[in-house]
């Protein structure tokens, strides 16, 4: 037997899953390692726990397995996008913790910025908003905080990369400062029209480009993993972003397909194509992949709260004991009564990108009891993905067109497991849901890219044609329906904005 190892690295564990030739998973082994909270609205991890952890999974699933590395044909990595590492290249060690995507230490410098009139060009160049969420502002801070480190920089002893960088340069033993396309897409130093660095903006962020890696397409020859780690050299194929790879392993290569990650929170990313779509709702431009040197975009949405608002019902309020049990309480929800659950619990996200508000819940009555809760809840995540995709089709006027009329979503994640959220998602869109065999798209997407890279899988087209439907959920709703009860979610929403 032949895999593919696919590293998935992520915000609180790594892991590792082997592909077999039919891209079916043998063996998944997953170590999780500990967060860092120095001050509030600080969020780090230790670089080499991160690395540490990807060396241990990687060992652990080819035991799983039965499998040695000789049995490895190529590695594809993905990756908790936008955290950032700083290392000495000289050492090999980081100069400071790898400060975490969801660190918002620089607001008062991106906030500073747009005063100064500066998010235009951002947006213009980059597809991203201002904001501490990306790489570039974390950078910044490093440089300018750690003793004697801009100076490093300067004199060209020091590098600077997203996780997927710092690991190969790593498994690499120092050989290869690389990138990807998607991750680069993330940092707001990357201009995404020109596929360049971009010198104006590190210029305005004071970062010297000579620590910024190479940037590559997502299948490609980034480096050779050194024989020290796993007693043989190995290719490393394929490189995406977490959330791009999810698209890749949903096989959304054509414009107009949509897949939505539900997590702890949602990612949506619509494939738009190879023409950038600057977004006028406060969704990002993106980079879905490259391959082959061109470009696919895609207009991305993230919602703060998915499946954590299940998590609320449980460890909050503790009416489930368990997430699965919140969908059979919903079934028994009184039809008279009609809940709007708002879960801005750290604010709300696309396309309204307001921090500052907080959840609300709206039509309590006196019958409201835990049943009335659980459905109010599931429905939060349809009726917050309408949102998204309702910004999409304004931002894009061909989007009907490009999807022939006909909008299909592909989930996963936990909450796509299960039926009834996806049906209410299904209804109150108005589209189709598809979910897929294989739910790990992230490790999926990744592991095709490594696969096809090397051979060992086959091209775009015959993996979308052999992507795999577990089940597909078809709109039941009548129009009139679905408009009251979107026409009652955006009135509850008004209500939660103008509530500081």
């Amino acid at each position: 037997m032949k895999y593919i190892l696919a590293i998935d690295q992520g915000t609180t564990s790594s892991r590792a899953i082997l592909f077999n030739k039919q891209m079916k998973i043998e063996a998944v082994s997953q170590e999780e390692f500990p967060q860092y909270f120095p001050n509030s609205g600080w969020v780090e991890h230790n670089p080499n726990d991160l690395f540490e952890t990807v060396i241990n999974s990687c060992k652990n699933v080819l035991k799983k397995a039965n499998a040695t590395i000789e049995d490895i044909v190529s590695i594809g990595i993905t990756n908790q996008r936008e955290t950032t590492v700083v290392w000495d290249k000289n050492t090999g060690e980081a100069i400071y913790n790898a400060i975490v995507w969801q660190d918002r230490r620089t607001a008062k410098e991106c906030s500073s910025l747009k005063e100064q009139g500066y998010e235009k060009t951002i947006v213009e160049k980059t597809g991203l908003l201002l904001d501490p969420y990306f790489s570039g502002m974390k950078l910044k801070w490093i440089l300018d905080n750690v003793d004697g480190a801009k100076q490093k920089a300067i004199n060209g002893d020091l590098l600077f990369g997203t996780v997927d960088s710092f690991l190969i340069w790593k498994l690499s033993e120092k050989e290869n400062h690389v990138t990807d396309a998607t991750n680069a897409a993330r940092t707001m130093l990357f201009n995404i029209k020109t596929n360049k660095w971009d010198e104006e903006i590190c210029k305005l962020l004071d970062i010297p480009m000579n620590i910024l890696p190479t940037v590559k397409d997502c299948a490609d020859d980034f480096a050779i993993v050194n024989k020290k780690f796993f007693g043989k050299e190995i290719s490393i194929s394929g490189v995406a972003g977490d959330q791009q790879s999810a698209a890749i392993g949903q096989a959304c290569f054509e414009p107009g397909m949509v897949k939505s990650t539900y997590g702890t929170g949602c990612f949506a990313l619509l494939n738009i194509g190879d023409k950038m779509v600057t977004s006028k709702n406060k969704l990002l431009t993106t980079i879905a992949y490259r391959l082959d040197g061109k470009i696919t975009y895609a207009l991305e949405g993230s919602i703060f709260i998915a499946g954590a608002v299940i998590q609320w019902l449980r460890d909050g309020l503790k009416i489930i004991n368990h997430a699965k049990d919140a969908q059979e309480l919903a079934k028994k929800a009184d039809v008279n009564q009609q809940l709007y659950m708002v879960p801005a619990f750290t604010g709300l996200g696309a396309p309204y990108w307001d921090t500052t508000c907080r959840g609300a819940i709206y039509g309590l009555t006196r019958a409201t009891g835990p049943n009335e809760f659980s459905k109010a809840a599931l429905e939060s995540v349809a009726y917050q993905t309408k949102d998204l995709l309702e910004a999409m089709k304004d931002d894009l006027c061909n989007f009907d067109e490009a999807s022939n009329n006909k909008t299909i979503l592909r989930v996963d994640g936990g909450m796509a497991s299960s039926d009834y959220t996806m049906q209410f998602l299904s209804d109150i869109l108005g589209a189709t849901i598809d979910r897929p065999e294989i739910l790990e798209t992230t490790a999926l997407g990744v592991a095709w890219l490594a696969g096809m890279k090397v051979g060992f899988y086959p091209s775009k087209e015959e993996f979308s044609k052999n992507w795999i439907l577990e089940k597909r959920f078809n709109s039941n709703m009548k129009s009139e329906t679905r408009e009251k009860l979107y026409d009652g979610w955006k009135d509850a929403i008004e209500r939660t904005l103008t509530r500081k």
